[in-house]
């Protein structure tokens, strides 16, 4: 896809809406969806107090009777698109053991409306949530939330990442580029293509420990030297061409830093690592991913990118995966985890969980326990906990067993796709329509 296409589409993309559904990710959509709650009523950010739930509001299918203790960020229906972060899931959900909440925790539910929650952070008192309709800031002491938006400093409403850069909040956006918040004084600052990012569409950020900084899009992962991203020679831009393949496919999705400072990248074709000025990658044929004869007989997820994106299509036929006509690509990296032993975590499209020590690769579908093989999200808590989030349900691993929680036990949702955890240990998890906050473990 060529830049000025792309710019394009990015354009329309901030018009018309954002992704939709189970993260269908890459595709960019032209359909507009409602407005989420949370998009309707802090009007230019003002601070709203969130409240019970509101009479009328719908609550995605399977979902448990939401009790006092339930928030909402705003008012209004959930309407027919709070159906399809659980769609295209068939069977059963839990084949390994539940993962029980404690029954005498206190869930709460905090209602986002027709947005994907797809990013978590916690600063702090405050917890970031990214959605399709904008980033909330919620103020755990004192339950007042925020909403930023392109009415008050973003260039786009939907957001893939939210995290931190040099004491400053960042914001991947959905066609916007970059954004950067200063809190002290209330105001966000914007980096796009003229300040040399790769791309508009920003999946993911990352400071490594020399002080570069790296930005993940699609077309390419920038590498801002020193991190001075206001010095426009100290951005770099690393493609497949000029990589010579080195990075797999200019989709990338993913960052994190190893042990020995090398930095990972997750892309759409493949996992890709950068040390000493040198790339190396690996894809399916070289271990990643699970084989479709392992995964073909499990319940399918349905939203499969190839049939309705020319990019995801073409993709699937380079790598031989064009008679294929279920949401399988296994080189499709849509979330990365390096653990604190420098394993690296590969959540695939379709193709199940991926473990790689640098040199094996261990590959982890439903037939070993998980409730789903569509890995949206990976993240390790604090103490070191593996957490998984799949298109039905999230898991707990231990190394030895995948220990499964669904709305049964307090989420918003079973397609999960992002998570962060407290201080305290409270677990907070993303998916559509909401976010759930759970009680730290015991």
């Amino acid at each position: 896809m060529q830049l000025g296409i792309k710019s394009i589409l990015a354009i329309v993309a901030g018009i018309v809406g954002v992704v939709a559904g189970a993260y269908m990710l890459g595709v960019k959509q032209s359909s507009k969806p409602q407005e989420s709650p949370a998009a309707q009523s802090p009007v230019n950010g003002q601070k709203t107090v969130a409240g019970p739930l509101q009479s009328g509001a719908a609550l995605p299918p399977g979902h448990p009777p939401m009790t006092q203790g339930s928030r909402q960020a705003g008012q209004g229906q959930q309407g027919q698109q709070g159906q399809q972060g659980q769609q295209g899931q068939q069977g059963q959900t839990g084949k390994a053991g539940q993962e029980r909440a404690d029954p005498n925790a206190k869930f709460t539910h905090f209602n986002v409306g027709n947005s994907n929650v797809k990013s978590l952070f916690i600063d702090g008192k405050f917890v970031w949530v990214g959605t399709s309709s904008g980033v909330i800031r919620y103020d755990t002491s004192t339950d007042e939330y925020r909403l930023f938006n392109t009415s008050n400093g973003l260039l786009s409403n939907g957001v893939f990442y939210v995290g931190k850069l040099d004491g400053r909040i960042v914001a991947g956006t959905y066609g916007g580029g970059m954004s950067l918040y200063d809190q002290t004084n209330d105001k966000w600052e914007n980096f796009n293509i003229s300040n040399g990012l790769a791309d508009a569409f920003v999946y993911d950020a990352l400071k490594a420990a020399n002080g570069d900084v790296w930005v993940a899009t699609w077309s390419g992962a920038n590498r801002i030297r020193g991190g001075d991203l206001n010095d426009r020679s100290k951005w770099d831009t690393f493609t497949v061409e000029n990589t010579k393949g080195g990075l797999p496919n200019d989709w990338v999705y993913g960052l994190d830093q190893g042990k020995d400072g090398e930095i990972w990248l997750a892309t759409e074709g493949g996992l890709a690592r950068f040390k000493d000025g040198k790339w190396q990658s690996w894809n399916h044929a070289k271990g990643l991913g699970a084989p479709i004869e392992k995964v073909k007989n499990d319940p399918q997820f349905s939203n499969d990118p190839s049939k309705v994106s020319s990019h995801h299509a073409r993709q699937k036929e380079e790598m031989g995966l064009k008679d294929i006509n279920v949401a399988y690509n296994p080189n499709y990296i849509i979330s990365m985890q390096v653990d604190r032993d420098g394993v690296v975590w590969c959540g695939t499209w379709g193709g199940g969980l991926a473990r790689f020590d640098g040199k094996t690769w261990r590959n982890y579908t439903m037939a070993d326990g998980l409730p789903g093989n569509h890995i949206f999200m990976l993240h390790q808590d604090p103490s070191g906990q593996l957490w998984i989030g799949t298109n039905n349900g999230l898991v707990r691993f231990d190394g030895g067993k995948f220990k499964v929680m669904t709305t049964d036990d307090g989420l918003f949702s079973n397609a999960v796709f992002s998570m962060a955890t407290a201080q305290d240990g409270t677990r907070w998890v993303g998916s559509f329509g909401g976010v759930a906050r759970l009680a730290a473990l015991k």
